[in-house]
């Protein structure tokens, strides 16, 4: 299993060369120094996916590149069939944010597939249909162009990692109507990523709605200004280092491999600034794994205020993390742990949902 890895690759000196130049310098007998570089990890290829948010210039890719460099993930390529746009700071801006593309329109003319194979990613970062869902495409539509999309990623990687965002609003003053239509299309977007995740190629859906204004973080409604890209940047680095931390599999399954993992969550109930969720990490590598963590993002302003099954830690912005508890964290290949919590949550919250990440740690590491 490949992994990104945060320290760089270091020369090893063959010291008997070394000696044995020193011994013979006098006698003018020379010896050309040797070395040995560390054979380097290839690194991991992800490609952004998307429209004008993505692309023109999409300077989230560039906050999020250096911030991902800046945490110590320093084996990663960025990819895609188009050039940097700008942004104004250093970043790998290669990228597959095509303006004015409609995903379903990548779908019916099988636009994807040619694309995929000039890159060959690991990893797929998608915010993809705003132009759809402004063109009054009904969401199973949508839908249906992304399960061909996703199909058609496995069949470039069948262990193809996929990050789908719901996406930021949009309050355009030509279409009254738009700023709702994001709202039920992304109220579709958990299920049809529950249905179509699988153990060898998870679907992670990443919340960039909430706590995203089209007033203050857009310049015209629709494209994210400076604060915007900061936002939608923050929103997918958890998802993605999760990704990374976790490895992206070369052979994924035989047995010694670094351990894997899925992570599902649920609300079991809620009640009026609440609710009772349950997150569930499964092992879906064929090693054991020793310990694992999920992270948490509730959705719509909730807070995690109370973890049993798991260690609960809390970041400034409500982000939680959870480690295993001391009797949970073996796992089986194929086997499960679960850990519950209560939250916390503003009367318009909505119903619960959180974007859910995890990482799993092998017996042997």
């Amino acid at each position: 299993m490949r992994r990104t890895r945060r320290s760089s690759s270091h020369l090893r000196i063959i010291p008997v060369l070394g000696l044995l130049a020193a011994l013979l310098l006098p006698f003018g007998i020379t010896f050309a120094s040797q070395a040995t570089a560390a054979p380097a990890a290839d690194p991991v290829r992800v490609m952004p996916l998307g429209d004008s948010i993505t692309g023109s210039p999409g300077c989230w890719r560039a906050v999020l590149w250096n911030r991902l460099l800046n945490s110590g993930y320093k084996d990663i390529d960025f990819v895609g069939t188009l050039p940097p746009q700008g942004c104004g700071q250093a970043h790998d801006g290669d990228n597959e944010g095509h303006g004015g593309e409609l995903v379903t329109n990548v779908a019916d003319q099988n636009l994807l597939p040619g694309r995929l194979a000039a890159t060959q990613p690991d990893i797929v970062v998608m915010h993809f249909g705003t132009n759809d869902v402004w063109s009054s495409i009904a969401p199973d539509r949508i839908l249906a162009a992304y399960t061909k999309l996703v199909t058609q990623m496995r069949a470039s990687n069948p262990d193809m990692r996929i990050l789908v965002a719901q996406l930021i609003p949009m309050n355009p003053a030509s279409c009254a109507a738009c700023a709702q239509r994001v709202v039920d299309f992304n109220a579709r977007i958990p299920d049809w990523a529950r249905a179509t995740s699988t153990a060898r190629s998870p679907i992670t859906v990443v919340d960039q709605w909430t706590g995203f204004s089209t007033a203050t973080d857009t310049y015209d409604g629709v494209h994210p200004n400076a604060s915007g890209d900061d936002k939608i940047a923050a929103r997918w680095f958890p998802a993605l280092a999760g990704v990374l931390d976790a490895g992206v599999p070369e052979n994924p399954g035989g047995p010694g491999e670094p351990a894997a993992c899925t992570v599902r969550f649920r609300a079991v109930s809620t009640w009026q600034g609440g609710y009772q969720g349950e997150v569930t990490v499964t092992n879906t590598s064929a090693s054991a794994a020793s310990g694992w963590s999920a992270t948490v993002v509730p959705a719509g302003g909730a807070r995690i205020g109370q973890v049993w099954n798991g260690t609960l830690t809390t970041a400034a912005d409500g982000t939680a993390t959870v480690t295993n508890a001391a009797w949970n964290g073996a796992l089986a290949p194929g086997a499960s742990a679960t850990f519950g919590f209560v939250a916390t949550a503003p009367a318009t919250a909505g119903a619960p949902a959180a974007t859910v990440t995890c990482t799993a740690k092998s017996s042997g590491a």
